[in-house]
């Protein structure tokens, strides 16, 4: 677990998501193997987006979801200024990439990270030098 490892907001919703249990085994998993090892990134846009998510559409708690927000800010932070704004809507242009997805993967390779763990992307595609891996294949 040595690689600098940034997580896509929907693998953290599934380390609280119960409809799908095998998901949130290995979210889990992945999650604490990363904070063990200090290797695990994401982005104030993950840690916003999965408060959303889980609060609206799993139904957890807003308390239990801060608690779980500032446990997931053990990770490092990545926080994006206007030029990585920018960066991100030319890999949107250039990659057909969602503006959300680009805003990842630029926030992953300011950061140091070779690899972005999402189930929504194209798992085994590189971009930027930054690989993406579906954890769940």
């Amino acid at each position: 677990m040595s690689a600098r490892t940034f997580f896509d907001t929907n693998i953290i919703i599934y380390a609280d998501d119960r409809a799908a249990p095998a998901k949130l085994r290995r979210a889990l998993d992945l999650v604490a193997a990363h904070r063990r090892a200090g290797t695990g990134v994401v982005s104030l846009q993950v840690l916003q987006e999965y408060f959303v998510t889980v609060t609206r559409k799993l139904g957890i708690d807003p308390q239990i979801a801060r608690r779980k927000v500032e446990l997931l800010s053990e990770f490092d932070v990545a926080t994006i200024e206007v030029s990585d704004v920018l960066a991100a809507i030319d890999l949107h242009r250039l990659h057909s990439l969602s503006f959300w997805d680009a805003l990842i993967l630029r926030a992953a390779k300011q950061t140091g990270c070779s690899i972005v763990l999402s189930e929504d992307m194209q798992n085994g595609r590189e971009i930027d030098g930054v690989r993406i891996t579906n954890p769940f294949l």
